[in-house]
């Protein structure tokens, strides 16, 4: 497989929605990797968790030269790590799992997706992955569409699915592969079995542009991948001989990141996105469907490199609008290109209008498009997004405080609205937003003027709600069922996500998405607030001492991090620190503090 040209790492990102880093390019010894992979192969044999606790050497890859500045250009400079969530190694075996986007949070929490390069994911592979090995799958041009959620319970816990049916027949719990499978050994090789078809054929389904499966790899030991958060993906079966996979196990580790600090104001000159006509890193023909695309790939590309939306162009906004109503789940790509298409025009006044038309739809996938539409267009959205977030129906609501986290002018009105959103609010989906756009207008203040008055504001609303909001048995514990066919209730309008304690007696299986987005979004204050004041620190250290929510903790350890008020000997008020998050802070404890943390 081709290694991604750092000259187009941005270009590629946005528009395929993942790159790849040669080994070679990352800065560190090719005998690190070997390290790394004897020591894993090596603790797996002696059926110990793999961790960075256990092999901290794998610090040395996320903070690698090479790594931390592609990440710097795709995700900003001081990006943070998800703590204690999939931060750990993945083999491939017999099983192929079912296409779908990862959770906007710690393990299914479900949150409003940012088609800002906002989350990322970082996989590494200690050792070299040949084609029939199980490389990771992914659905490349995917990670700007997707389906509806908010009353679809098939994509209710946070991790949407392309084929819900494949889990409900039982499909994810067959082996394709190895010593049970009941395939003919050459289909396996080939590709040729009915599982292989199925993946196929839940991509031909959708009716969206560009979209094809693609395996990434061949790749040589020590390879990195950067993917969009929002790409399709799934762990894929090995096709070699099973009696091999014991002494040749195939690992990859994966790093939830995420932004704390908004693009670099730059020039962007305008790229031509009818370029090859083949994509020559995955093979995919482009041709005309890239028009579709075209409108939201310049909005980002933009974005990204300069930190501003795209200069307007002269186009009748009239021609868009029917495309934004267009239905059925094939159309998603129609509806958010349309949406994009009314964010460029001139006439700005006729792109709110009709943007602010389409949030107040009862189709959710108008909403949803009218919603990015409204965010591409930046602070001249701010009146109709105030507006939203005081409607009557939830779900606009959430829209309006998403928006206004992502595009909002950084006022005094709107601070005012998002903290009433999170600390009044009946919905807890809605306050979960209202945490998370706290967060995002917090980043976006501190490119300005005003940082530390606005973050000072994010800040006390923040520990208000932490103050109320308390954690609850996770969905999947208290109904006793898979996290997949978890459902609403009473008391909580979103999934929480997945309950994990670590098998350690001081964290119980509790959630709370309030919670973890509002502590999300104090690790963002933290990276840009000269100190913090001492009653959210004294917040912050009940947490890292109390809290039984393991989330909580290591986002809350996180912000003292890098508020510079983390010591060594908070670290052992937990019985386990996530080494990862807290290794990505400028101001972190010494190196071997952390090698002594649990």
């Amino acid at each position: 497989m081709r290694y991604t040209n750092p000259e187009t790492l941005v270009a590629d990102f946005v528009t395929r929605g993942f790159v790849a880093l040669a080994p070679e390019s990352l800065g560190v010894s090719t005998g690190l990797h070997e390290r790394i992979f004897e020591l894993e192969r090596r603790a797996r044999a002696e059926r110990k968790r793999i961790t960075a606790a256990l092999i901290p050497e794998v610090l040395d890859i996320i903070n690698a030269p090479g790594v931390v500045e592609a990440c710097e250009r795709l995700a900003g400079r001081d990006w943070a790590v998800v703590p204690f969530t999939h931060n750990a190694p993945y083999l491939s075996d017999a099983f192929d799992q079912w296409w779908h986007k990862d959770d906007n949070g710690p393990y299914n929490m479900r949150k409003a997706r940012h088609h800002h390069a906002i989350q990322i994911e970082l996989l590494y592979y200690p050792q070299a992955v040949r084609e029939d090995m199980g490389p990771t799958a992914i659905i490349p041009y995917s990670q700007y569409w997707t389906f509806n959620h908010e009353e679809n319970h098939d994509n209710f816990a946070g991790a949407d699915h392309l084929d819900f049916d494949y889990i409900m027949e039982g499909m994810d719990r067959i082996a394709v592969s190895g010593e049970h499978s009941n395939y003919d050994r050459e289909d396996i090789r080939l590709q040729r079995t009915a599982h292989d078809e199925r993946m196929r054929d839940a991509i031909r389904k959708t009716g969206w542009p560009l979209v094809a499966p693609f395996e990434i790899g061949p790749l040589r030991a020590g390879s990195v991948v950067l993917c969009s958060h929002n790409l399709f993906h799934r762990r894929n079966h090995r096709r070699d001989d099973w009696k091999t996979w014991a002494a040749n196990p195939r690992f990859m580790w994966r790093f939830w990141l995420y932004r704390t600090t908004e693009p670099e104001a730059g020039d962007a000159p305008e790229v031509e996105w009818r370029g090859a006509d083949v994509d020559p890193m995955t093979g995919i023909e482009l041709g005309e469907a890239v028009a579709t695309s075209a409108p939201v790939w310049r909005y980002q590309d933009h974005w990204l490199r300069s930190g501003r939306p795209p200069p307007k162009v002269e186009r009748a906004a009239e021609t868009a609008i029917p495309r934004l109503y267009a239905r059925g789940d094939a159309s998603e790509p129609t509806r958010i290109a349309a949406a994009y298409e009314l964010a460029s025009v001139a006439d700005e006044s006729s792109a709110v209008a009709a943007l602010g038309e389409g949030l107040a739809s009862d189709r959710e996938s108008v909403r949803r498009a009218a919603t990015y539409g409204l965010v591409a267009l930046g602070e001249a959205a701010t009146p109709t997004l105030l507006e939203a977030v005081v409607s009557p129906v939830r779900w606009v609501r959430k829209a309006g405080a998403f928006g206004l986290g992502a595009a909002g002018a950084p006022t005094a009105e709107i601070l005012r609205a998002l903290r009433e959103r999170l600390l009044d609010d009946e919905s807890v989906y809605v306050r979960s937003v209202a945490a998370d756009a706290l967060g995002c207008l917090a980043r976006r203040a501190a490119a300005r003027d005003r940082e530390e008055e606005v973050l000072t504001a994010c800040c006390d609303a923040l520990i208000d709600s932490l103050k109320r909001e308390k954690n609850r048995l996770a969905m999947n514990v208290a109904q006793n069922r898979s996290i997949k066919f978890v459902r609403p209730t009473d008391d909580c309008d979103v999934c929480e996500g997945i309950g994990v304690d670590y098998r350690e007696q001081r964290f119980e299986q509790v959630r709370s998405v309030v919670r973890e987005n509002a502590l999300w979004s104090m690790v963002i204050l933290a990276t840009h607030l000269p100190a913090l004041d001492e009653r959210a620190v004294r917040m912050l250290e009940s947490i890292v001492r109390e809290d039984t929510n393991v989330f909580a903790v290591g986002l809350a350890m996180d912000t003292l991090n890098r508020a510079g008020r983390l010591s060594e000997a908070m670290l052992q008020w937990s019985p386990i620190a996530d080494r990862e998050s807290l290794s990505r802070c400028r101001r972190t404890l010494d190196v071997r503090v952390l090698q002594r943390a649990g």
